[in-house]
């Protein structure tokens, strides 16, 4: 079957001493047959599997394989079945109702579509059903209510819609987990209230109403109702705190106050009540839930002071959009450091702290006061030298102080003005109305956006929704998606330049290969990727829903990316005039910098502040994301440097979100696809070579990988090393990244180390001093 496994196998006189096989004690029969994570790709040859008439269970889980045989379906005797993961295509067949000893079933991550079968209802033994990831459509059916014995069911992430079957709730009484997330099925409280023996819950994404009372009952330890139509004050809930663990009630239309009693819930890690119609209320007391992690608060009608939350061990904090006042306290100002993700936006808040970033007060602060004592600033009496290059723009700043002082505090600042002054006249299809649909072509792609009026689509931009802005905006700010403001064109389509009304410096990325998402779902996943933040990521900062093109709008990274950089390559297509290094830049190390061949790129230190922000991205990403994302195209061309020489990682989220298969819409619960592929980076950063089709001295290598394991293997890494950087620091610690990437890139994905770890190992090989 196409396995293209490395293994090699010695096949015995006897079935039964063959690895990943099982028979009975007659030694004649084989009953266990596990062939899990073997490449095999394509359909399932008749008279192989389906001849092993005593089979019991069955696992050819994580493989690729297309169809089934004919004669699949007369395995009667089995009692577990692990096809999860694979590419199998087309309905579920009837024929299901055949395996009536069937306890496990696991079909899920695949590309099933149609109707469940109503012969489900023969599957009376069943205790574990896995279905989720994969294009169900239409109702789940009655027959379902026969299977009394499940203990876990997953129908995740198809296109189930309509009710419930009625006494769907009662039917299961030893049901433990349920999962029926993104759907669109349209609940009620009593479908899930009667379900007493439940742990865990999981009908996000979906059309559940009613009142979100009823649903906290028995042991629950994970309730995620996000996303739907619930209502009720949730103050009200009676429930036993102490089993709960994970709670998010997002997104939904719950009104009063915030639960009471929450500080019962002492083993609460992950907290989400954000985008709800609370009362205005002050800060909940949640000092004694001293595991949390996770804690989202925005959209929560929120008055009054932040506590300093020091009994936390918080990694991602969001108190946005709520009508807080008062100062942050310091205690919580100096944690952040060590969170992945923050947000104090819209509010009314003041702090106190130099140390951050003028972007992350943007992002994470935004109409909050840095509201310093000039003695805690001191970089503004900082003199800067004098310099013979470009034009000076000094600007006197006079504080008066009559009462009392009479003193006179001089500020000044200096900027310079690059050598020229890019003016642009664009042409304005708002005021024309023009009509479409629109047609554009790149050197690999025709894509249609195929609207009646540009000025009727709107473009929605999250921070400033008061724009009005439309798709006739976006043919202005790019010239009609002429060449000329032609990027880059990458896995998922031409990405262009422009400006938006405001003067917004702009990338729009078109998503030309399709999507199974409808318009709201689509709106929906897009607006979740705008919300995450983070320092070293791309922020996705609107969209537009042009016909069945789904337009992503992210900031303009002025930097270039690190494959252009490393490898001289040219930064992109440039219109006649090259405005990009036609900017005011601030003295110092701000603005467009030359990183290249001649600049910071060739030291380990900048080098090594690259590989360390992109470690924590992945890092933020997998682990301090819900769910997690698994980003699935890291490359060098994907990271990015921004007007501060910080690395961004884009295109997070796009992956999962415009997947044309079942596949890609599955986020694995171990992403390692991405911890192999960081790997591959951190060995182009350490060798300056390109993965592919690059010299490789004294190896016969056909990659950059199977060449830098090599000699680690040897410990010889040090042989790797780019020469350009190997006297610009510690060769020891150029030796250990490799050693880093070394483990990143293993053969077997269970051997990488998590992208956490991989934070914490970079951390220990810092140099003295990063630039």
């Amino acid at each position: 079957m196409g396995s293209n496994s490395s293994l090699s196998y010695n096949f015995p006189g006897s079935v039964c001493s063959w690895v990943r096989v099982k028979c009975d004690d007659t030694k004649e029969n084989v009953i266990a047959l596990k062939a899990s994570g073997l490449g095999l790709s394509g359909l399932i040859p008749d008279t192989t599997i389906g001849k092993l008439a005593q089979l019991q269970s069955l696992d050819l889980s994580n493989n690729k394989i297309t169809a089934l045989p004919s004669d699949f379906w007369g395995l009667v005797s089995l009692k577990s079945l692990n096809l999860s993961y694979n590419q199998i295509s087309g309905s579920l067949p009837n024929n299901i109702g055949n395996f009536g000893l069937l306890e496990v079933m696991d079909l899920s991550g695949n590309n099933f579509s149609g109707e469940i079968p109503t012969t489900i209802s023969s599957l009376v033994s069943l205790k574990v059903l896995k279905l989720g990831g994969n294009g169900f459509e239409w109702s789940i059916p009655e027959g379902i209510l026969n299977c009394q014995s499940l203990v876990s069911l997953d129908f995740s992430s198809n296109h189930l819609n309509g009710s419930l079957p009625d006494g769907f709730g009662a039917a299961f009484p030893k049901l433990k987990t349920l999962n029926l997330a993104r759907n669109e099925i349209h609940g009620r409280v009593m479908d899930v209230a009667e379900m007493k023996s439940l742990t865990s819950l999981n009908i996000s994404r979906n059309l559940f109403k009613g009142s979100v009372v009823g649903v906290f009952q028995g042991q629950l330890e994970v309730i995620d109702l996000s996303k739907n139509q619930f209502q009720g004050h949730i103050s009200q809930v009676q429930f036993k705190w102490s089993h709960l663990i994970y709670l998010d009630l997002s997104e939904n239309q719950l009104s009063g106050e915030i639960f009471m009693n929450l500080s019962q819930a002492q083993n609460l890690r992950h907290l989400n009540l954000a985008c709800n119609r609370f009362a205005s209320q002050k800060f909940p007391r949640i000092e004694m839930l001293l595991g949390l992690e996770y804690l989202n608060l925005s959209k929560t009608s929120l008055i009054g002071h932040i506590p300093s939350l020091a009994n936390q061990n918080l990694k991602s904090l969001d108190v946005s959009h709520n009508n807080l006042s008062g100062e942050i306290p310091i205690s919580l100002l100096e944690k952040l450091h060590f969170m992945e993700r923050y947000n104090f936006s819209y509010n009314n808040l003041t702090l106190c702290d130099s140390g951050l970033s003028a972007e992350i007060l943007e992002t994470a602060f935004y109409d909050s006061l840095n509201n310093c004592p000039i003695a805690a600033n001191p970089a503004l009496f900082k003199r800067r030298p004098h310099t013979h290059k470009g034009f000076k723009l000094a600007l006197a700043l006079t504080l008066s102080v009559v009462c009392l002082l009479g003193g006179l505090l001089l500020l000044a600042f200096s900027c310079r003005k690059k050598s020229m002054t890019w003016i642009v006249k664009q042409p304005s299809y708002k005021e024309e109305n023009i009509s479409g649909p629109f047609s554009f072509q790149t050197d690999s792609t025709t894509w249609v956006a195929d609207v009646k009026q540009a000025a009727s689509v709107p473009v929605v931009i999250f921070e400033k929704p008061l724009l009005n802005l439309t798709f006739a905006d976006l043919l202005t700010a790019t010239s009609n998606f002429d060449r000329g403001t032609l990027l880059a064109e990458g896995k998922f389509g031409p990405v262009y330049r422009g400006f938006l009304p405001g003067g917004n410096h702009v990338a729009v990325k078109v998503l030309v290969h399709g999507s199974r998402l409808t318009d709201q779902e689509a709106a929906r996943e897009l607006e979740s990727l705008g919300r995450i933040k983070h320092p070293n990521l791309v922020p996705l900062t609107g969209y537009c829903l042009a016909g069945d093109q789904r337009i992503a709008i992210y900031d303009y990274m002025e930097n270039g990316n690190l494959q252009n950089l490393l490898y001289d390559l040219p930064l992109g297509v440039q219109a006649t005039e090259d405005w990009s290094t036609d900017t005011w830049e601030e003295e110092g190390n701000n603005g467009v910098h030359n990183v290249g061949s001649k600049g910071l790129l060739q030291t380990w230190g900048f080098r090594y502040k690259i590989a360390l922000g992109v470690a924590r991205a992945l890092a933020f990403l997998h682990h301090g994301c819900s769910p997690p994302l698994t980003h699935r195209d890291v490359k060098a061309s994907s990271v990015y440097l921004d007007s501060n020489l910080e690395p961004r990682l884009s295109d997070f989220g796009l992956a999962s979100v415009f997947a044309t298969d079942a596949e890609d819409e599955i986020v694995p619960p171990e992403p390692k696809s991405d911890v192999y592929c960081f790997g591959v980076v951190l060995f182009e950063l350490t060798t300056g070579k390109k993965p592919i089709g690059d010299d490789y001295p004294e190896e016969q290598a056909a990659n950059l990988v199977s060449w830098v394991r090599g000699l680690v293997r040897k410990s010889q890494g040090s042989k790797a090393i780019d020469p350009k950087i190997r006297e610009t620091g510690p060769g020891y610690l150029m030796e250990e990244a490799l050693k880093i990437g070394f483990l990143c890139t293993a053969d077997v994905p269970n051997k990488r180390p998590t992208m956490q770890q991989i934070v914490g190992l970079l951390k220990d090989i810092e140099p003295r001093a990063t630039v």
